[in-house]
């Protein structure tokens, strides 16, 4: 059995590395999982934030997960009776059956995540490479997909390499370690004493708005042709409550995000009330989105133009994925400010396709920042971070909802990644949950 982690921090050269021994490897059964594979094809031009959401704008021709699945399985051997037990076992492991009649540009992140896995081992490589392997899965699939590497890797001899950033994520059943830099366990310092006061002592923004709701919704239910993805939710959240929405891949998470945010059509047919004011009473998207900062797997997947970190960080000024005019000497110094506090100050004039994984994550993240936002929307905002960075952002985040008039809603799989900050908990799935109060 032979599974080798490759491991460093962001931007240490994990993927250059594997970049040169994949053209090092002859086989023609090497296959390659990279990050940005949890989010769909990097250069589909055609995709858009809202796409998801929009789907009357699917072309009737686009194929299906089943489609795209079998479509892979038939292209990639002979059919047998051997590989359809295979591929039955995929589908069981991953529970890809309710996936078959979606779009994949409707699947969410974890779902995408279970769909790429798939359909990569559908064709049986003698070499599978896989970057940032866990991300975007939850416990249970996470769990599941642990185990099933170890037994690809006993049984039927498939050589393995998973690239991390952090040790943690090690599977204890690694025969080797390749360090890029001088990675630790040790979490790091986070965010410096000086740089909390410059965060707790942030002017008053007087375009804010202070609502005791900042949002409400009544008996909101979202239904896609026969498939029920929300169903008579009630959920309101007071000024200042610091909420972690979880629940399993698949269950609504980014769904009801793409409701506040103004981002899903079938919005502004349910009861929402955001910031007081009751959704589709006369106000723009630009108005609704002024308000939030916000990140999230699709807007990571938007941005496939390849523009500098200062402008990407600018785009969050106006809502805009992506900024087409410079920003003005005020609001450049405002992203350096942002950017300074989260280490990335040296990113500045980077191309956003040239950074990391986790770079990106983290120029993302100080997009939702940089506008000082009312209500901080983080969906997933530590996928693909080291552990220096996670814990950086967590203090950030702690810091930053200190201050009054700071509303946050946070979504993660791992219960460690949650900020101290949070008190209350949203469970999406089939029995839904609503904690009031976490103690």
């Amino acid at each position: 059995m032979k599974v080798t982690a490759i491991v460093g921090r962001n931007g240490s050269g994990k993927t250059l590395y594997v970049e040169k021994m994949r053209r090092q490897m002859a086989s023609d059964r090497v296959r390659y999982i990279a990050f940005r594979d949890s989010y769909g094809v990097a250069t589909d031009q055609a995709y858009y934030l809202q796409l998801r959401w929009n789907q009357h704008d699917i072309d009737a021709e686009t194929p299906t997960t089943g489609d795209l699945l079998e479509r892979a399985f038939l292209l990639s051997g002979p059919d047998s009776a051997k590989r359809r037990q295979w591929q039955k076992h995929l589908y069981q492991l991953f529970d890809l059956q309710p996936l078959m009649n979606k779009y994949v540009i409707t699947l969410s992140s974890g779902e995408l995540r279970k769909f790429q896995l798939a359909k990569t081992l559908l064709t049986q490589p003698a070499i599978l490479i896989m970057d940032a392997p866990f991300i975007g899965l939850d416990s249970e699939t996470r769990s599941q997909l642990r185990q099933l590497l170890r037994l690809l890797a006993e049984e039927q001899r498939l050589e393995i390499y998973l690239v991390l950033s952090s040790l943690y994520d090690v599977p204890d059943y690694v025969t080797d370690i390749i360090s890029i830099d001088d990675i630790s366990t040790d979490d790091g310092p986070g965010l410096s004493t000086e740089n909390r006061n410059l965060i707790l002592d942030l002017p008053h923004n007087s375009r804010e708005y202070h609502a005791e709701e900042v949002v409400k919704m009544n008996h909101v239910s979202i239904r896609y042709g026969e498939r029920t993805i929300l169903k008579d939710l009630d959920w309101t959240i007071m000024n200042g409550q610091h909420w972690v929405l979880s629940g399993q891949n698949g269950s609504g998470k980014s769904t009801l995000l793409s409701l506040i945010c103004a981002d899903n059509p079938q919005g502004y047919a349910c009861d929402i009330s955001l910031f007081g004011h009751q959704r589709g009473s006369g106000e723009s998207i630009w108005e609704i989105k002024r308000h939030i900062g916000y990140v999230s797997p699709e807007m990571h997947r938007s941005y496939h133009r390849d523009l500098p970190a200062l402008r990407i960080v600018a785009s969050g000024l106006k809502d805009t994925i992506g900024l087409y005019v410079q920003p003005t000497p005020e609001e450049r110094e405002q992203c350096l400010w942002w950017m300074r506090i989260f280490g990335i100050e040296h990113l500045v004039d980077r191309s956003f396709l040239r950074m990391s994984s986790g770079e990106q994550r983290l120029v993302l993240v100080t997009r939702a920042f940089v506008k000082d936002p009312a209500l901080l929307i983080l969906d997933e905002p530590l996928h693909g971070l080291d552990d220096y960075n996670r814990h950086l952002v967590k203090d950030v985040i702690n810091t930053f909802c200190q201050r009054p008039n700071k509303t946050l809603i946070f979504v993660s799989h791992y219960k460690e990644e949650q900020p101290a900050c949070i008190d209350h908990e949203l469970i999406l799935g089939n029995q839904m949950e609503k904690r009031l109060e976490i103690v």
